[in-house]
């Protein structure tokens, strides 16, 4: 065997979805919870106790302390059990956002977890990394091969099927480059509005100058996390007159009441893309990200 697909348990699914998409053998990593909380894996090795010389692991980083000591176990493991080339596919791509120190002190932890996820993996793919003053994924995770993938065109689809003639409106100046990406592939009208954060809960929305009486509204954006932002936006799109207002997201974070907020805020329906399992997911990665994998150099001789 050439090449294999490693995952962990509570994502059989996706990695399942995966290892077809790609022509990859799954196998799941073994993994035990002492009482103290310390973890111990076992990796699936063949008959001769090794794997083979290219290694897709598997993992999304929501809730990522936990699973970044589990991709440190396992990468270093699977070097010592053959592998050649590791190459993490992460769906959501987390401590992106923290890019730059804004007081003294502060961990810039874009660039420490980057470093160590370069430290482990020849290469990295993953979807919509929350990235502001970085222009490639490969300025925060130095990596020769550091895709980054967009699920914009495929909630574009999603939307043209579900609604007519919408209007796309990205809720901050952030998600400005997926709301052009997902409106260009139908030709959508769409703007973006302008937020101002006074935390992590609390924001202040201004509507674009955009006539929206009548129309389908879709809120679009890359994550979903405390909802505040999406549900204030949404709020204000129905007090102006919008006929309908759905949102669609790449990373269904969802924390706390994040959904409840939203739907309470008059949104109709919500979509995600399967790169964090949740009810609202609407739409499959995992082509998209199989056809990455196949662009891939093989690992060297």
């Amino acid at each position: 065997m050439g090449a294999a697909l490693l995952f962990f348990d509570d994502e059989r699914g996706a990695a399942a979805r995966l290892a077809q998409a790609a022509g990859l053998e799954p196998a799941c990593i073994e993994r035990h919870r002492f009482p103290d909380d310390e973890l111990r894996l076992r990796l699936p090795v063949g008959a001769d106790g090794r794997l083979p010389p290219r290694v897709v692991l598997f993992r999304s980083l929501a809730r990522p302390n936990e699973k970044l000591v589990e991709l440190l176990l396992a990468a270093r493991t699977a070097r010592t059990l053959g592998a050649r080339q590791l190459v993490l596919v992460a769906p959501y791509l987390a401590y992106m956002r923290q890019d730059a120190a804004f007081r003294p002190g502060e961990a810039v932890s874009q660039r420490v977890v980057g470093d160590f996820l370069g430290s482990l993996f020849d290469a990295l793919v993953t979807l919509d990394p929350h990235l502001h003053r970085v222009a490639a994924l490969s300025e925060a995770v130095p990596l020769p091969h550091a895709v980054a993938l967009s699920a914009a065109p495929l909630l574009a689809d999603l939307i043209a099927a579900r609604c007519t003639a919408p209007v796309l409106i990205g809720p901050d100046a952030e998600s400005a480059q997926w709301v052009g990406a997902a409106a260009a592939r139908h030709g959508f009208d769409h703007a973006v509005c302008t937020k101002h954060r006074h935390g992590d809960h609390e924001v202040d929305i201004e509507l674009p100058p955009r006539d929206v009486r009548g129309r389908a509204v879709v809120l679009l954006d890359d994550v979903a996390s405390s909802g505040r932002t999406l549900a204030r936006a949404a709020l204000l799109l129905r007090r102006a007159g919008a006929a309908s207002v759905d949102v669609a997201v790449t990373h269904a974070l969802f924390a706390g009441d994040a959904l409840q907020a939203i739907l309470a805020a008059g949104v109709g329906r919500v979509w995600s893309t399967d790169c964090i399992a949740h009810p609202t997911n609407a739409v499959g990665v995992a082509p998209l990200l199989a056809a990455a994998l196949r662009e891939l150099p093989g690992p060297a001789a």
